[in-house]
């Protein structure tokens, strides 16, 4: 065709689903080449300069070699990872390499040769992918970051390929028991397919049962039970934890606090008037963050005690659509908390008794 692309472009920040695309893609390319040696696929991955200078060289000598029988070729260059914002992609020899290999990809005849370059994850404020953007088949692959939405696409999408459906909460559920490891989402996802029966949707208690605890360790659902204020699944999440690992107590008080602290800190700005709790997640939250971020003065790094070091999506599921618990609560979750950790010393071997009592007195008034 007149208007055909000279190349494919494939990228995204996930290297597993751009990866995973990208396979697809050279698949359908390589079928239409008959012969094995006119197929080639070439690794992108460069640790630095000098093996980005290899790189580009294999690929050009790759790229200019003439089919033995005349036919097309096809050629896949895989998991480049040196147009990335990092020390090896700023670097002036490789930006140097980088317009090289654009001045290679320009002249390629693609009734001669078919090339997929595919790249994660890759800074797209550069000339180079802008070039692709234009002047290849481009493809961006699940957004420019993990961001919330981008997971839930994700999710939703491998779904509608195996022709089931995902009750929003569920797909909630499953991100915050994943976390942002698109494998393991992707991975789950075909799980609960393959569980759900013809036609079923599949529901949070699915997700609850059938998928781990990832991303907040093995002590996700009771802290998650408390904070929903279901008792009777809170008492049996602590039984159940129990069975599984007898030494629990102080692992699971952790995740308690850990969440305790986070909706304090959230109470206190919906109080304040800084952020609203929508159907969304938190209203405001950017501009709260952008006030107030910078007092957290040497706890830049992701924990409980900086709720702005946290991503909204993680705390959209923490406040969750149930209604927020008052200050006055919370104050006293925290010192209850501390109270069975001081029993919990006292009655070693009656640690389940404990935070069994304890989640009666917070949660049965």
């Amino acid at each position: 065709m007149a208007d055909a692309k000279p190349f494919t472009f494939i990228c995204g920040a996930d290297d597993f689903l751009v990866g995973r695309l990208g396979s697809e893609r050279y698949a359908a390319l390589a079928a239409e080449v008959t012969d094995e040696f006119s197929r080639e696929v070439l690794s992108g991955f460069a640790n630095n300069v000098g093996e980005v200078e290899e790189t580009v060289n294999r690929f050009r000598d790759t790229v200019q070699t003439v089919s033995m029988f005349g036919g097309r070729r096809a050629v896949w260059l895989k998991d480049v990872n040196f147009l990335a914002d990092t020390v090896t992609g700023r670097a002036e020899s490789t930006l140097k390499l980088v317009n090289d290999l654009q001045e290679i990809l320009a002249a390629i005849n693609p009734a001669e040769t078919a090339v997929l370059i595919t790249a994660a994850p890759v800074d797209r404020r550069r000339a180079f992918p802008k070039w692709c953007e234009k002047n290849a088949d481009f493809t961006l692959v699940g957004g420019d970051g993990d961001d919330g939405e981008a997971l839930v696409s994700v999710v939703l999408a491998e779904a509608r390929t195996l022709g089931v459906q995902f009750a929003p909460d569920a797909v909630r559920l499953l991100l915050a028991k994943v976390g942002a490891n698109t494998r393991l989402i992707v991975a789950e996802v075909h799980k609960l397919a393959a569980y759900a029966a013809d036609g079923e949707r599949i529901e949070d208690h699915h997700v609850a049962e059938l998928t781990p605890n990832v991303a907040e360790g093995d002590f996700f659902e009771a802290a998650e039970a408390f904070f929903s204020g279901d008792l009777k699944w809170t008492l049996a999440a602590l039984e159940r934890q129990f069975f599984a690992e007898p030494n629990a107590a102080r692992p699971i008080i952790s995740s308690l606090q850990n969440r305790n602290r986070l909706l304090l800190q959230v109470r206190a700005l919906v109080d304040a008037g800084e952020v609203k709790i929508g159907p969304r997640g938190l209203d405001g939250f950017p501009k709260a963050q952008a006030t107030y971020g910078p007092k957290f003065v040497g706890a830049t790094e992701k924990n409980t005690f900086n709720v702005f070091s946290q991503h909204p999506f993680y705390l959209s599921k923490v406040v969750g659509g149930a209604k927020l618990p008052p200050l006055r609560r919370l104050i006293d979750n925290q010192q209850e908390f501390i109270t069975a950790f001081e029993e919990i010393i006292q009655r070693p071997h009656e640690a389940e008794e404990v935070l069994r009592e304890m989640a009666v007195r917070c949660l049965a008034s």
